[in-house]
């Protein structure tokens, strides 16, 4: 099981983060959102990979920010066509892929089915007004019902109080690749707990 902290933000707050050695750092480019990043990403240790997070955004800024940030992952959490993310990867095909569907109580599967070849990982996200960070879960029952085996990663509003549900998904059968996390470890937008995080890691770990 991996863990991703997305929404990161200030130099020294991504630093000590990534001490914790996240599989994953999340970067949102979205001017919309409170965690817009612009900044500058510091030197990470070598096993942790940058996520660019996206919201149907023109494709040339998408290839500009990985080619600028050296990004491993592309996160694209608007409403993006299968022909976009196929055109995408003829100018980035070394990289990883994940497609964001929100969920509330109900989800239809079969969208997900025209999407499974051309994209590495699923994510699914708390459906709102938001586009990340809404902070509430969604009802993780309906992912009984996931089709298939493509690997997942699980988002929306996980914190602390979250700890029995996660252990509980965790010993089910779905391909879940990571656990998101965001504002539910947040001091302000974008500045994370680093000592929540880090517990909520070592239960992660205790658990897998």
């Amino acid at each position: 099981m991996k863990l991703k902290v997305c929404g990161m933000k200030y130099i020294e707050n991504i630093q000590q983060v990534a001490e914790l050695n996240p599989d994953y750092l999340g970067f949102i480019f979205y001017e919309k959102s409170p965690r817009n990043f612009e900044g500058i990403i510091p030197q990470l240790p070598k096993g942790i990979q940058k996520v660019g997070v996206f919201v149907n955004e023109y494709m040339e800024i998408v290839v500009s920010m990985m080619e600028e940030y050296k990004l491993d992952v592309v996160q694209l959490h608007g409403d993006e066509s299968v022909a976009y993310i196929k055109e995408l990867k003829t100018h980035v095909p070394k990289l990883e892929i994940v497609k964001v569907f929100g969920i509330k109580d109900t989800f239809n599967f079969t969208i997900l089915e025209s999407y499974e070849e051309v994209v590495d990982y699923f994510l699914f996200d708390t459906k709102g007004k938001e586009r990340g960070g809404n902070g509430v879960t969604f009802n993780w029952e309906v992912l009984k019902e996931y089709p298939s085996k493509k690997p997942f990663f699980l988002s929306g509003g996980i914190g602390l109080e979250e700890l029995e549900k996660v252990k509980d998904v965790l010993k089910t059968k779905l391909p879940i690749h990571a656990l998101d996390v965001n504002s539910k470890f947040e001091t302000k937008a974008g500045l994370k707990s680093v000592g929540e995080l880090k517990k909520f890691k070592r239960v992660i770990e205790e658990n897998k």
